[in-house]
């Protein structure tokens, strides 16, 4: 069965010697995430992964200023470009785009979708500690919806007071597990998602799609929370909270293969809401596919979460 990936990741040298320098720390990355050509595609091969989606690593270029931003995410991008190019039937792209500088966002939005063919758009997280909810940012989301360009949210690291009040006062590396990987980027990101809908941006682009990683950054266990609490009479949207989640979001595994946590998003956003995703190379890409194979699914809903989903979002 054709299988996407919607959550995978790759750098570029130029990358890992700035922002991405973090990566250089942890064991066995830098090799396959920096392969954009044969070790990558055997890998896939070995996992039955038909076609991935390749997005920049966290945390991106959203936390560096234009002058910064703005050539990074042109350079990365059109490496990614060149491997699609290489590899057109097994690579695709989320453009990175330089959000701190919305306008100059938009035109590479339009230039990575228009002439490079991406099917979407990532931005890990927030922007200096804005969020998507910001009307700042209005530019980029018009123009996303209107080009019909999904955007997947990928979790960032928190900003720095969070950090300070949340999850310091433990040893550096505990401090840095429970703000990031551990809890503290996936919290940030269904915060993030909720900022989003508080903020109307669903009321304001009804069409804009958005991904969301880690079988939905804990947004689906609160889900009944969020209706009994944060209704329309007390927010002013259009909608309850539940219709943006169900209608305007996609869900993927990225990492997170566990069954009790599957089951309740499912239950939760319904099949058609989830696709699947390995976190490449930070997740294994034989592990996720093995998850999804041993899941007790119809051959229907299989398909949904192997490809059509995926397909439904992305255009294709």
């Amino acid at each position: 069965m054709r299988t996407i990936a919607l959550e995978e990741h790759f750098v570029t040298a130029e990358f890992l010697n700035g922002p991405g320098g973090w990566l250089k720390s942890r064991d066995g990355i830098v090799g396959p995430i920096s392969d954009l050509g044969e070790g990558r595609i055997a890998a896939m091969d070995d996992a039955g992964v038909d076609l991935a989606v390749l997005s920049l690593a966290a945390p991106g270029v959203e936390q560096l200023d234009p002058p910064d931003a703005v050539p990074l995410a042109r350079v990365c991008n059109d490496e990614l470009a060149a491997a699609i190019a290489r590899h057109p039937d097994r690579l695709a792209g989320f453009a990175a785009l330089p959000i701190s500088a919305p306008e100059r966002a938009v035109k590479e939005l339009e230039r990575t979708v228009r002439d490079l063919g991406f099917l979407g758009v990532v931005i890990n997280g927030h922007s200096q500690g804005r969020y998507l909810d910001d009307p700042f940012f209005d530019p980029v989301l018009e123009r996303a919806a209107a080009l019909h360009a999904p955007i997947y949210l990928h979790p960032t690291i928190p900003p720095a007071g969070v950090i300070e009040s949340s999850y310091a006062g433990f040893a550096d590396r505990v401090t840095f597990a429970l703000a990031t990987v551990g809890w503290g980027w996936h919290i940030n990101t269904g915060t993030h998602v909720l900022r989003m809908i508080l903020g109307g941006v669903f009321d304001r682009y009804p069409s804009l799609q958005v991904i969301i990683g880690h079988m939905g950054e804990a947004t689906p266990f609160m889900l009944p929370r969020f209706d009994a609490t944060l209704t329309p009479q007390l927010t002013g949207l259009k909608r309850p909270v539940s219709s943006y989640l169900r209608e305007n979001f996609t869900y993927t595994f990225a990492n997170f293969n566990d069954e009790a946590t599957y089951a309740n998003l499912v239950a939760q956003v319904g099949v058609d809401r989830v696709a699947f995703s390995a976190d490449y190379p930070f997740g294994s890409m034989r592990a996720a596919r093995a998850f999804l194979d041993n899941l007790p699914l119809s051959c229907d809903d299989r398909a949904r979460i192997s490809h059509r989903n995926a397909e439904r979002v992305l255009g294709i």
